[in-house]
């Protein structure tokens, strides 16, 4: 009997929904073609906007409808000139991270040979990695609750071994994952501050004794600064990298910059139980409305959670989907076939999703 598995849809603000809406449609086709699943669609209002109507960035029956799905497919969130009393952004995404323990926050960095990027790559080379940031203590623990007086500030910053172990065991798991599909050779590396913070020295030990029981990958570690400057000079001898929160949220921007921009980078929160995937890239309030937003961040986020789902439910049609999904993006990618304005050329929103499903049931 085909599965069907419940989704949970963010709009968002801003371009959101109209990157959202040929996201779901692609969805759909690729679904009703499918013998092994099927995705019903859940709406969960949220968002700077509705914070703005009704008083709430993330109501309670939203979160409800979140808990309850098999996955969550959120889009970009929050509005610079919507914000709350004390000055903080409406970030129902990073509510959804702590409130479900959303603790692996999955950064791919991929460049096809070829491909534009601002880097002049060696020919025939190209980037695939994978960056997984912590994403529910580091330097966020005290988001909106830091200590501010007159003459200082003060933010505490968290790490604790139960979410480690579990980030590390996720860390090694991928690696060994992609080392199996023949896209990395099973390669870890701890991204930390360890020489300075004893913080980040209880970090790698941790890290160190989860290495400990997987002998068949490669584990080693890189100072942070190192890393950034090596993400630069060569960033395709990365396999999988794992960092502190706030680490990952620098590096997972100049991983988005080395694939050409943010309208190019998705992203998954992943728990045990739950996972959201969206685009990294923000709302862009200022060309809302004006159907020249690039959907294709949410596109492969798109294909993050089929693949996800696939996995965590044994699903090997998903897992396809998945792959053909992500594929797809990056050949007409590599092939310029329809890049909105971001990228370099001239189409609008649609004409862009248009090519992605193109590619999927045309070519």
């Amino acid at each position: 009997m085909t599965k069907t598995f419940d989704i949970a849809v963010f709009h968002g603000d801003g371009i959101g929904p109209e990157i959202m809406a040929p996201t779901l449609e692609i969805l759909r086709q690729m679904a009703e073609a499918s013998p092994d699943y099927t995705l019903a669609f859940h709406d969960a209002p949220a968002g700077a906007a509705h914070y703005a109507r009704t008083g709430e960035s993330l109501p309670e029956a939203s979160m409800a409808v979140a808990r309850s799905a098999d996955a969550i497919l959120l889009s970009a969130m929050g509005l610079p000139d919507i914000r709350y009393a004390d000055g903080t952004e409406i970030s129902p995404q990073i509510d959804l991270r702590k409130a479900l323990s959303l603790f692996a926050g999955v950064r791919p960095v991929t460049v096809l040979p070829g491909q534009d990027t601002p880097l002049r790559l060696p020919p025939g080379r190209g980037i695939d990695f994978v960056l997984i940031r912590e994403s529910t203590e580091g330097l966020f623990f005290t988001q909106g609750r830091g200590e501010v007086t007159k003459d200082e500030a003060r933010e505490t910053l968290l790490i604790t071994r139960a979410v480690s172990e579990k980030l590390f065991r996720f860390a090694f798991d991928l690696a060994r994952s992609r080392k199996a599909a023949g896209r990395g050779p099973g390669r870890i590396t701890c991204v930390d501050k360890a020489n300075v913070f004893r913080a980040f020295a209880f970090f790698r030990e941790i890290f160190d004794a989860e290495a400990a029981h997987h002998t068949d990958l490669v584990a080693d570690h890189a100072y942070v600064d190192a890393t950034a400057l090596w993400m630069i000079q060569k960033p395709w001898e990365f396999d999988v990298l794992v960092t502190e929160n706030m680490f990952g949220d620098i590096l997972s921007d100049l991983g988005a910059g080395l694939m050409g921009g943010l309208g190019l980078a998705p992203s998954a929160d992943i728990g045990l139980e739950h996972a959201v995937f969206q685009p990294c890239h923000g709302s862009a309030p200022d060309i809302a409305g004006q159907g020249v937003a690039n959907p294709l961040a949410m596109i492969l986020s798109a294909a993050m959670m089929l693949d996800w789902l696939g996995l965590t439910h044994d699903n090997a049609g998903m897992r396809a989907d998945g792959t053909r999904l992500r594929e797809a993006v990056e050949e007409v990618v590599a092939h310029k076939r329809a890049l909105t304005r971001d990228l370099g050329g001239s189409v609008g929103t649609e004409d862009a999703a248009r090519a992605v499903l193109d590619a999927l049931f045309v070519a």
